[in-house]
């Protein structure tokens, strides 16, 4: 149970409704992540609905999304979020065990788009003061600048939601668990904690 109460959707201001039913169910199974950012309404309507446009616009490939998703993930050592992601990641064509191996330098099973996309979100969580001019140079070979600033925005954003559900203690939905296992993932390959 999370360091706050939820807040239920009847407590959700009317317009806001349908956002929180989307994000909770359509988007994924993020109900305690809604439950709790609810208590904000301004947050969901903001952060979520961002998140649903993003995703609605589809600029970014999700492979490639997701491969950053999960290399934040796994950084910063987020039980909820590499539940939620590798999944995914697993629908884009990787094999769970090569998710789970996703920072591993020769990680098998991405290509040299994969290990660039996997390679700027390492920078950007860990050194975004000092991400290489050619770092960039050959994103830009791959990517509009629209994609490269979503990517960024997504790849930052990961980092804000790991610290906002280890916080609040975010419990991780069981559908989201059962979509981990049922994809290959393993409770084995989780980080100790919340």
């Amino acid at each position: 149970m999370a360091r706050v109460r939820d807040v239920p959707i009847e407590e959700v201001p009317e317009a806001l409704r349908p956002l929180y039913e989307r994000f909770s169910g359509q988007y994924g199974p993020f109900g305690n992540q809604v439950r709790v950012m609810a208590h904000r309404p301004p947050a969901l309507a903001h952060l979520m609905g961002m998140l649903l446009e993003l995703s609605d616009e589809a600029l970014l490939s999700k492979r490639y999304l997701e491969i950053a998703l999960v290399a934040v993930s796994q950084l910063n050592a987020c039980r909820y979020c590499i539940t939620h992601h590798t999944p995914r990641l697993v629908e884009q064509g990787l094999p769970a065990a090569t998710v789970a191996a996703i920072l591993e330098p020769d990680c098998p099973g991405l290509d040299a788009v994969d290990l660039l996309v996997r390679d700027f979100a390492v920078a950007v969580t860990l050194t975004p003061q000092r991400v290489p001019d050619a770092l960039f140079a050959r994103l830009k070979d791959h990517f509009s600048d629209a994609q490269i600033v979503e990517l960024t925005l997504r790849t930052a954003l990961c980092g804000f939601f790991t610290r906002f559900n280890d916080v609040l203690q975010i419990d991780i939905e069981p559908q989201a668990l059962r979509d981990l296992l049922a994809t290959g993932g393993a409770l084995a390959d989780l980080p100790d904690g919340n």
